[in-house]
Parts: C-alpha cells; structure tokens; sequence
C-alpha cells in the first residue's frame, strides 16, 4: 500500500493561512488555500512561492470561503494553478464576492500607498488583482453535502455540514486506504444563525481546527450582550463603529439588533447602517440558502426592515455628515483594511463613540491591539488615539469553543489512530491537544509550519 502524506503549508501554529498538500501515487490534492493574516512576519508569506509548483497540484477543496480558507486561490491560480477546485454552493457563491473583492482591496492599498508614498516598495504591488481573482472563480466545482465524489481518480471525498458560514463543510478524503478528516472551522452547536454542525464520520487522522481550543464561551448569547452597550450609546448620542466579518459576523449582528428593537431594549428608530457591499451581498445569499441556517423569511425580513444598506463610496463618505446616535457595520472583522478604517479613522477619537469588536482578533491585527487597550493605532498613514469606549463580544464567535471541539471529536464513530491540531494560535493549540490526550486519551500533536507526515 503506497503511503499518503501530508504537508503543512498553512494553518501550523497559527490561526491563519490554513493548507494542507495531500500526495499519494504521484498525485497531489490542496485541501485549503488560505490566505496568512495577521502579523507582518506571517502576511509575507503569501509573497514566497510555495514548496510546490501550483502547476503540480492536481485538484483543490475548500472547506469554506472565509479568506483565510480560501484567499490565496487567485494568486496559486495566477501562478499556475489550473486543476478543479471543489466545494460546496454556499462557498462558491460566497467565493465569488470575497475573492474578487480581496483582489480589489489589495490594489485599493497598493494606489493608496504609492500615493502616499508609505512603502518601502517603488511602487508598492497588489499580492494580485480583482481580474486575478474573478478568472479564478472558473475553477470551482459544487458537490452537494453528504454525497462522495472523485476529485481525483481513486480518490474519494465528502463534503458534512461544519456550522460556521453558508456552506461550511468538513472533508472525509478517502485515498490509498486512509480516511483522513478535516475538521474546517466548526461552528457552535447553539449557534444563533448556523445550524449545528454534522458529526463527524470515522476516520484514521484527523486534522481538527482550535482557534478556540483553550477556552469555553461564557453563557448568554450576543442578543443580551449587545443590548446594554448599544443602549448606552443611544444615550449619550455617540456612534458606534463595529469592524465585522462580511460572511457570517455582520448577519449575527444584524439580526441580534433587529431582535433588540423588537423587544423594546433598543430605540426602533436607532440608525443602522451596513456599510460593505460584500457583506450586502452576503446577507441577501441567506434567501437563497434557506435550511443552512436557522432564520426564518420573517426574521430575514426584519433584518432587512432595520437596516440601510450602504452601496456607493459616496454613500459611505455621506456617513460621516451625518448627527446624533448611529451604529455603522463594516468589513474587516479585525480591522485590518476596507472601509471600516475610514470610519475608524473619524470616529475612534471621541470618547462619546464606541468601538465594538465582534470575534477573534488575530495578533498582529489592528483589532488585536484595539482590543488590548492601545491608547494609539496607526490608520491609514496617521497615528490615531483610542478615546472611544472599546466593547469586544465574547459571545458572538462562529467558532466551536474547546469543549464543544472535544465533544465533537468525542461523537466519532471509533477513535482515530492520530489527531492533528491545527488552526489556531499556540496556547490554543496546544491546549485542545493536551485536553485530547488527557480526556479522550488519544494521541495528539501540534504540527510546524511546513511539517509533512506519513500516514
């Protein structure tokens, strides 16, 4: 029996980048192509050729859409990359608003620091481009949930529901004899809009994420965590600038509001504004994938009743002219680009306002430091001081907290000779690891970045 091994590209001790190269007989498979966030150190990753020839990967899955899942698609596509990429239809309907705009992000950065004359580089280039990006949404294949297929010939893979976003899967790939399970991002099974993820089917290895892995999420849920701050902010007149992730965080938010001003906790006729075209977007794909998550038409409509959707920069600009209490959603979840800077930019400075962070913010990122009580942030050039009131959820997360992953794991048919914890910062890691070792009694290992295992 020819061997199958595993290569660690991404997603080794860190909660970023994530992609792991399966060979076997002479064939090679990506399962991920994420892109690395967060610090510096990690981000200039993406800029070094991989250990492989993208011409010499055969075919590609995704388990999900979020970037660091999926972003570095378009560059292994520019590069090479032209096999079939599989995923779900939730990720390539996802896929084709986050790719192209993280290609037009990227040259949105790179204009703004050439004209700014704020790199090093001359000029400063875009990792690649929104053309890049939407050449390489040719390559997506759908499968359905729950149904085997070929991405390769004598290989087998199935997609399960993993919770978390629109079309958020685990991959069971079956080849040279070896079942080998992929965890993706697993969502929470109380989760308040992403059905609860399948469990999960019998499997020699296991790659299991942990960005979670070394806490529990507190009771409560982000309805009633939201409320009292909000309600302050209504009170004194102040505006509240909440970075979100476009897919998934920024409907939460939405919908947690929407369920305030029906109670009565929050004025109806506080101002909310969605300011990202690519989240937009994405709240409307949830009529379109009815039965992944748990909202209904009625609740999708309130959502929709109590929010002012921002589409143009013009539109977005015109927010800043506005008076009295407002709440303004925009990407990036950790702060890291997009619009969201700009309003930052305005706003963080007055201790009237509120900052209110939503998920994990990985080290490095400007959410991060936020979130850390620095009083001073560089924005867009400028050092900008943090006057405002810094809120960060801790019941919002789309992630499977550390018990919640060890139950998951525990729900296995049979266990597995060997558990590969990955997707998450070091503490987290190698906490979920110890807890395997120790509660499941299973063997458990934290790999490097750039390991390979024989399995």
């Amino acid at each position: 029996m020819a061997s199958v091994q595993i290569t660690f590209l991404g997603g080794a001790g860190t909660v970023t980048g994530s992609k792991y190269l399966v060979r076997h007989g002479g064939q090679a498979l990506l399962v991920d192509c994420g892109l690395f966030q967060g610090y510096k150190l990690l981000r200039q990753r993406n800029w070094r050729a991989l250990p492989v020839a993208p011409q010499d990967i055969d075919a590609a899955l995704l388990t999900h859409a979020h970037l660091d899942h999926s972003g570095y698609l378009p560059l292994l596509a520019k590069d090479g990359f032209a096999g079939p990429v599989f995923c779900t239809g939730g990720t390539r309907d996802l896929c084709a608003i986050l790719l192209p705009d993280s290609g037009h992000l990227q040259e949105e950065e790179a204009a703004y620091l050439n004209r700014h004359q704020l790199s090093k580089h001359q000029p400063a280039l875009p990792l690649y481009t929104r053309l890049d990006a939407q050449h390489s949404l040719a390559l997506l294949q759908v499968r359905p949930m729950r149904e085997a297929f070929e991405p390769l010939p004598g290989w087998r893979a199935t997609f399960t529901r993993a919770g978390h976003i629109l079309g958020a899967a685990s991959v069971l790939l079956e080849v040279g004899g070896r079942r080998i399970l992929f965890s993706g991002d697993l969502g929470r099974p109380d989760d308040l809009l992403m059905c609860a993820p399948d469990a999960p089917p019998a499997a020699d290895v296991v790659l299991v994420e942990s960005t979670y892995g070394d806490r529990s999420h507190p009771p409560g849920n982000i309805i009633d965590e939201l409320g009292p701050p909000l309600a302050r902010l209504a009170a004194r007149g102040g505006v509240a600038v909440v970075p979100v992730f476009a897919v998934g965080r920024a409907q939460t938010v939405l919908h947690a509001i929407a369920q305030l001003k029906a109670r009565g906790e929050l004025p109806a006729h506080l101002p909310v504004y969605l300011d990202s075209p690519m989240a937009v977007h994405t709240t409307e794909l949830f009529e379109k994938h009815m039965g992944e998550h748990c909202l209904s038409r009625a609740e999708l409509q309130a959502m929709a009743r109590s929010t002012t959707l921002v589409h143009s920069v013009d539109e977005s600009k015109a927010l800043a002219r506005l008076h009295g209490p407002r709440v303004i959603l925009s990407a990036s979840g950790m702060a890291t680009g997009g619009r969201v800077l700009h309003h930052l930019l305005l706003h963080a400075g007055d201790h009237r306002n509120m900052v209110i962070l939503t998920g994990h913010q990985a080290g490095g990122t400007r959410g991060a430091r936020i979130a850390n009580g620095e009083k001073t942030i560089r924005i867009l050039g400028r050092e900008v001081e943090i006057r405002a009131e810094v809120v960060q959820l801790a019941t919002a997360s789309a992630h499977a907290d550390g018990g919640q992953l060890l139950d998951w794991l525990r729900a296995m048919p049979a266990p597995p000779q060997r558990v590969y914890v990955v997707h998450g910062e070091l503490p987290a890691a190698d906490m979920l690891r110890q807890r395997i070792e120790h509660r499941l009694h299973w063997s458990a290992e934290v790999p490097e970045h750039g390991d390979t295992v024989t399995i």
